[in-house]
């Protein structure tokens, strides 16, 4: 087919365009802002990228076209699709009708960790000599690219919550069809699309309920919105793990960065990695245990985990100069912050942190969780909140209300300035933002070094 992708330089649809593209369909797209790095990808693998949404695009017609999420009615190119009649469909649903048929489809959903869990997990059987294929929100730092079709039939997707198209208001995940899901941990998040925490409960059951009987799901113990999913409902089997758990694991570091595993409460295997953080110990075991499900070993799973690399932008260091180490890393939610900051704390003990933060995410910006906010950060030392354009709500409060020394910028070379300033002290700076966040990494890392942040 020629397959025509609207939205195609988001992830998800990046990542599609290229299985696609792998398995021999002629793939073109557009999207509003055409750039690096998936554009770099896209064109790499031969698919023909435009600039905006001209209704030109489509002609000649294309055999199909797909509509990203993030299109909405009034959008040229999707009104055009609509006028004149052309056949349409959604990433999650090419995903299921053309790539996943006949496939073992290993999901992982939750609020966090899903990407790192996904990423864990798909190591873990290319470790074991089973090479599968994938579709990841994030670049697994063990592969390089976020998604591939594999050579066996095992699949593992990273299976998101967000609806599925301006059509089709379901989250993406139930299109997936699982035998394999593992349920990281559920907390009420995108507020533009969800009205409370039930509502997203109920997608989480709709995905449940497409699990087979010999299926199997895997979560956390003592995780009480997902228990109370399970209760509306569950044919498939369960298998629980938890922090000294019969099935589980033993903290070997407090900072998570050695554990051993338990089965029948007794040491199975040890990880020893490059990982920090209790959140990271439970996706690692969450991704082991979906591997045994197809028949990894947890000794082998473990050996895999141990060459774990991580995930670009998920603690990502970017840079460490006199003293001062940059890390970048995706927190969009308090629970990321709080979780991250704290695996953080375990590792460098009485080391200074600062935290920089932007409340990019749309839950975020409309000030769902700016309760929730200043708590989440008592684990710095100190945090600098950036107040974006387009944040229509004050930061002040979180900072009257900071349990740490905090403040608020508007200016992100005010905010480097101020970071260099201390250069030669020894500091972890933890940069969070789910966006690009004016390129602050690189310029923090060449103020730091004396070059110009211009």
């Amino acid at each position: 087919m020629h397959i025509h992708i609207l939205g195609i330089c988001g992830t998800f649809m990046g990542s599609l365009a290229q299985l696609a593209k792998a398995q021999g369909h002629r793939v073109t797209g557009s999207d509003q802002n055409v750039y690096p790095p998936m554009s770099d990808q896209l064109e790499a693998a031969g698919i023909e990228l435009t600039q905006g949404y001209d209704p030109a695009q489509l002609e000649p017609a294309p055999d199909l076209v797909v509509v990203g999420n993030a299109l909405s009615r009034g959008n040229p190119a999707v009104e055009a699709v609509l006028d004149r009649g052309l056949p349409y469909t959604s990433g999650a649903q090419l995903l299921e009708d053309v790539i996943l048929p006949g496939r073992w489809v290993l999901a992982v959903a939750g609020t966090h960790g899903k990407t790192t869990t996904s990423s864990m997990l798909a190591w873990i059987l290319e470790h074991a000599g089973l090479h599968p294929g994938y579709l990841i929100g994030g670049v697994p730092g063990n592969f390089g690219v976020s998604a591939r079709l594999g050579e066996t039939p095992f699949f593992v997707v990273e299976a998101d919550e967000y609806d599925t198209a301006f059509f089709d208001k379901r989250s993406k995940f139930v299109h997936y069809r699982p035998r394999t899901v593992i349920l990281n941990n559920l907390e009420f998040d995108h507020a533009d699309i969800f009205a409370d925490l039930a509502a997203i409960q109920t997608q989480f059951h709709h995905l449940i309920r497409t699990v087979p009987s010999t299926g199997r799901l895997i979560l956390p113990h003592g995780e009480i919105a997902l228990e109370e999913t399970l209760e509306k409902g569950c044919w498939s089997e369960i298998e629980r793990f938890g922090e000294n758990e019969p099935l589980g694991y033993r903290l070997d570091n407090a900072d998570g960065s050695a554990f051993t595993i338990l089965e029948n409460g007794e040491p199975a295997a040890r990880v020893r990695w490059d990982q920090t953080g209790q959140h990271s110990v439970n996706n690692g075991m969450a991704a082991l245990l979906a591997a045994r499900h197809v028949g990894v070993t947890l000794a082998d799973g473990a050996a895999a985990l141990c060459e774990f690399l991580g995930v670009k932008r998920r603690m990502e260091l970017r840079g460490d100069v006199e003293g001062v180490r940059v890390y970048d890393d995706f927190a969009h939610h308090p629970t990321a912050i709080a979780t991250t900051l704290d695996g953080l704390r375990r590792k460098v003990g009485d080391g200074k942190i600062l935290a920089v933060i932007e409340p990019r995410s749309n839950t975020m910006r409309m000030g769902s969780h700016k309760e929730a906010l200043a708590a989440s950060t008592g684990a710095a030392d100190e945090v600098i909140w950036y107040q974006p354009p387009g944040l229509d709500w004050s930061l002040e409060p979180v900072v009257s209300e900071s349990p740490v020394p905090a403040s608020v910028s508007n200016d992100i070379d005010d905010i480097i300035a101020r970071i260099v300033a201390r250069k030669g002290e020894p500091l972890s700076v933890v940069v969070m933002s789910n966006g690009g966040f004016g390129g602050i990494h690189e310029k923090l890392l060449d103020a730091l070094k004396g070059h110009s942040c211009k």
